[in-house]
C-alpha cells in the first residue's frame, strides 16, 4: 500500500485544463491586468522605473499628463513615449487610454471593499492580504503549462541546484528538503559569494543544466551576483520571486511570480510557498516511476530507522 505522501503524489498530479477558467481568460484583478500589459517585454532601466511607478500608483498614474508622469518617475518625456511604443501603443496618450478603465475598476473595487469590510485586527488584515496573494496566484496558474514545463526541466537536471540567500533561504531549504525525496541529486546553496559560485560551478561540471533560485524582498545583491554566476557557467535559471520586472528577472530564463505578505513586521510567504509546492508536484509528475521508486525507498528507510512518531 502506498504511503500517504506517495498517494498524494499520485492523486495530486497537475493536469492542464483540469480546473479554473479557460486558458487565455483575461485577469480580473486591476494590478494583474496592468502587469499583463508589461509582461514579456524587454524594458530598459528607465522603462522599468515607469512600469513600477504605474503599478504602484495605478489610480493616479493613469490620469497624469506625460509631463507629470515623467517628473514623478524622474525620467525624460521621450523616455515615457518610448515606453509606450515599446508596449505596442502609438504613443503615451494611447497607453493612458488603455490604463484609465483599469484604474477606474480599481477605484470601484476599493470603494466596494471599504463598504463591505468589517473592522479587522492587524493579523486578520495580514491574512486577508495573503488570501489576495493566493487568489492572484490561482488566476496565474489557471493554465499550468509554464509550471509543468519548468517542472520537467528541473526534474531532468541532474544535479539540480536550489539557491536561496538571506531571508529566501527558508524557501530554498523547504524545496530542497522535499525535492530530495523525488530527485537523485539536489544541491542546496544558501551562502553567497565565492561559496555559491563554487557550488554552481561544481553542479554544472557534474552535468546540471538548471538552477532554481528563490528571491524574496529585500532582494539581496548577492542573489543577483549568484544568478549571473550561474549564467556564466552555462546553466539556465528559473526564478521564483515577487516581481516580474527588475535586474533579477533579467538574469533568469524563466520567472514565476507570487506575492508576499507585507502587513506585519516581517514578510510572510503563503503564495511563494504554494508555488514552490506546485513546482515539486510538477517535478513528481514529470518522472512518475522515479518518483514512486524514490518515495518507496524513503519510506523503507524511515521505517527501518524509526524516523517518525506514530500518528
Amino acid at each position: 500500500m502506498p504511503s500517504g505522501q506517495q498517494a498524494r503524489a499520485q492523486s495530486a498530479a497537475i493536469r492542464p485544463g483540469r480546473a479554473g477558467p479557460a486558458a487565455g481568460t483575461p485577469p480580473s484583478d486591476p494590478l494583474e491586468r496592468v502587469r499583463a500589459l508589461f509582461g514579456g517585454r524587454r524594458l530598459s532601466p528607465a522603462q522599468r522605473r515607469i512600469a513600477q511607478y504605474v503599478c504602484d500608483h495605478l489610480t493616479e498614474a493613469a490620469f497624469l499628463s506625460i509631463t507629470d508622469l515623467a517628473e514623478r518617475v524622474g525620467v525624460s518625456q521621450p523616455s515615457v513615449t518610448r515606453f509606450a511604443t515599446s508596449l505596442g501603443y502609438s504613443g503615451y496618450p494611447a497607453l493612458r487610454e488603455a490604463l484609465q478603465p483599469i484604474a477606474l475598476s480599481a477605484v470601484a473595487g476599493a470603494a466596494d471593499a471599504v463598504r463591505e469590510e468589517p473592522l479587522r485586527n492587524e493579523v486578520q488584515a495580514a491574512i486577508d492580504a495573503e488570501i489576495e496573494n493566493l487568489e492572484n496566484l490561482r488566476r496565474v496558474v489557471a493554465d499550468p503549462g509554464r509550471i509543468l514545463t519548468v517542472g520537467r526541466e528541473l526534474a531532468a537536471s541532474v544535479p539540480l541546484t536550489v539557491l536561496g540567500l538571506r531571508i529566501s533561504a527558508s524557501l530554498a531549504e523547504y524545496f530542497g528538503y522535499a525535492a530530495r525525496r523525488i530527485h537523485p541529486d539536489v544541491r542546496l546553496v544558501t551562502r553567497g559569494g565565492s561559496v555559491a559560485y563554487d557550488a554552481l560551478l561544481q553542479s554544472r561540471e557534474a552535468g546540471g543544466d538548471w538552477a532554481l533560485a528563490f528571491a524574496m524582498p529585500r532582494h539581496a545583491k548577492e542573489t543577483l551576483s549568484a544568478l549571473r554566476a550561474a549564467r556564466r557557467t552555462g546553466m539556465r535559471v528559473a526564478l521564483v520571486t515577487d516581481v516580474a520586472l527588475g535586474p533579477l528577472a533579467e538574469e533568469a530564463d524563466v520567472v514565476l511570480t507570487a506575492g508576499t505578505g507585507a502587513r506585519l513586521v516581517f514578510d510572510s510567504y503563503a503564495a511563494p510557498g504554494l508555488l514552490a509546492a506546485s513546482l515539486l508536484q510538477a517535478m513528481a509528475d514529470a518522472s512518475p516511476e522515479r518518483t514512486q521508486r524514490r518515495l518507496e525507498g524513503y519510506e523503507q528507510a524511515a521505517d527501518q530507522h524509526d524516523f517518525f512518531l506514530e500518528d
